[in-house]
């Protein structure tokens, strides 16, 4: 017998496929979403409004995975990073950020690891181990929805998304699906650092609310930090940026990390400016998080304060985003990096 599939792993559509394929009617699909995303069941003798012979071949063909933190670190600030053991004993960071509206961002990781290599993330140090599964990226949510309310998703954990793009659609529409965890298009938002093709086909494909880590104003500078720029330098970024469909009144983000005297000058700000010329776009400016192992520093605070000033001055959206964590293991891949390096000196 074939090895049970997973309940989360499926979209609405490839649960009514799979239904349909041992003679089940399609409506059972909602019913069995209803459960498991509404009800939090995982046991299906526990759905007690399916046929009896239908809960005996769910039992057989299929399970319901269901996760609970192997470690949890909790800061002053009220951020929580969730440490998840995987079944093949890899492990994967997500986390749990409270907003100062009051609302919740949940950040979760799209693989274990990344094989980008940006210079200035943790996470890039590990280089790419596999994709997360679908049901991988949906358990991430359901366990942190344990602990309360999440308003927000962002795919801006470990690893590029659009790297693993079939995954993370299917992930997208178990999240939008209204028997399933029910998030509207416009609360869920995917970071890239620049896959073009990709980013065409994600707009083609689903709704989601993009946003581009940039980081860079220059080739010369942006090929340093971020080697993908090689292979899509910033004038192709630009115009797949552009070419992406935005609904009306809807914004591409862009993340721009500011290191200290590497992108963070007057002129950095004033060729930011003519780089988003003609895009519908906000800036997130978000200090440098310094860490083990890299030698690159948090911008001054003057500095950060002239660079937002500029773009302000030129009509550009830009938040000033403060880093949420620095008590404990914030930057992404940190504490994944402790305690792996805790495991190997046992």
């Amino acid at each position: 017998m074939e090895a049970p599939v997973d309940i989360r792993s499926l979209t609405p559509q490839k649960l009514v496929d799979f239904l349909t394929g041992l003679g089940k009617e399609k409506f059972r699909a909602g019913q069995i979403l209803r459960w498991v995303y509404k009800r939090g069941v995982t046991d299906f003798a526990q759905m007690t409004d399916l046929a009896a012979t239908l809960r005996e071949d769910l039992s057989l063909r299929a399970t319901v995975s269901d996760w609970t933190p192997a470690h949890i670190e909790t800061s002053c600030d009220g951020t929580q990073k969730y440490l998840f053991q995987l079944q093949d004993g890899e492990s994967i960071e997500t986390v749990r950020i409270p907003m100062e509206s009051g609302r919740t961002t949940l950040c979760i990781s799209s693989q274990v690891g990344c094989a980008m290599g940006c210079d200035f993330c943790c996470t890039g140090q590990f280089g790419l181990t596999r994709n997360l599964t679908t049901a991988e990226m949906v358990n991430q949510v359901c366990a942190a929805l344990k602990d309360g309310p999440i308003n927000n998703i962002v795919l801006m954990g470990m690893g590029e998304p659009l790297h693993n793009l079939d995954n993370v659609v299917d992930a997208l529409e178990i999240f939008y699906a209204e028997a399933g965890l029910d998030f509207s298009t416009r609360k869920v938002t995917l970071s890239t650092c620049g896959l073009v093709p990709e980013m065409a086909e994600l707009g083609q494909r689903i709704k989601v609310n993009l946003a581009v880590s940039l980081n860079a104003t220059t080739d010369a500078v942006r090929d340093v930090l971020m080697p993908i720029n090689r292979r899509y330098p910033l004038a192709q970024l630009m115009a797949a940026c552009r070419d992406y469909p935005l609904r009306p009144q809807q914004r591409i983000t862009f993340e721009y990390i500011l290191i200290r005297e590497v992108n963070d000058s007057p002129d950095d700000a004033k060729r930011l400016v003519r780089l988003l010329h003609g895009v519908r776009a906000k800036v997130n400016l978000i200090p440098f998080n310094e860490h083990p192992g890299s030698s690159f520093r948090a911008p001054l605070s003057d500095t950060i304060e002239t660079f937002q000033k500029y773009l302000l001055s030129r009509d550009i959206v830009a938040i000033r985003r403060s880093s949420k964590g620095q008590d404990i293991s914030a930057a992404c891949g940190q504490l994944k990096g402790r305690l792996d390096k805790l495991k190997l000196s046992v």
